[in-house]
């Protein structure tokens, strides 16, 4: 993969975050430490895990290591909703220029992780987006069992303006 593609398919990550973004934002203040489904992480830790990958996996290509992280700490001293917004947005931010400054040898380099393994740059970007759709789905669940109808999947026309599609140019 070179860079040229990889930016094509950030950019879908961009809008993706837009939607997610809406998400958090409709998680109601009041539930966010509860365990809406038994087993499963809180909404808080559910976001908190979501973004640190958005954040980690892209500074690792940079890097050449993911570094062993404690989401569940970064979530504990967040202490209201909008902290994690706060904590999604700098995430986001922190991910987004390290996505956007690779260059084509680091997407052809290995990465070491924590887990024993190494993966190409490139492979670290399709861990974010198999790590987040899967989390993006679980948060879409939460909300349906705290009785609200989540934003459609595909609304990124209502997303904040920087997170809506691109628009292309009129000849």
């Amino acid at each position: 993969m070179n860079r040229q593609d990889h930016l094509m398919m950030w950019d879908q990550m961009r809008l993706r975050h837009g939607i997610t973004l809406r998400l958090v934002e409709q998680i109601p203040a009041d539930k966010l430490r509860e365990h809406p489904i038994p087993g499963m992480r809180t909404p808080i830790e559910l976001v908190v895990h979501t973004y640190a990958g958005v954040k980690v996996f892209p500074e690792s290509v940079l890097s050449g290591s993911v570094p062993d992280y404690d989401d569940k700490a970064e979530a504990a001293a967040i202490a209201d909703k909008a902290a994690l917004l706060a904590y999604v947005n700098a995430a986001w931010a922190a991910g987004d220029r390290a996505a956007r400054s690779v260059t084509d040898v680091q997407l052809g380099a290995m990465v070491t992780t924590p887990w024993g393994h190494a993966f190409p740059g490139f492979a670290m970007f399709g861990i974010v987006q198999d790590e987040f759709l899967h989390h993006r789905g679980q948060l879409y669940a939460y909300l349906r069992v705290f009785g609200i109808t989540p934003v459609m999947n595909w609304d990124y026309d209502h997303s904040a303006p920087e997170f809506q599609p691109a628009k292309h140019a009129q000849a």
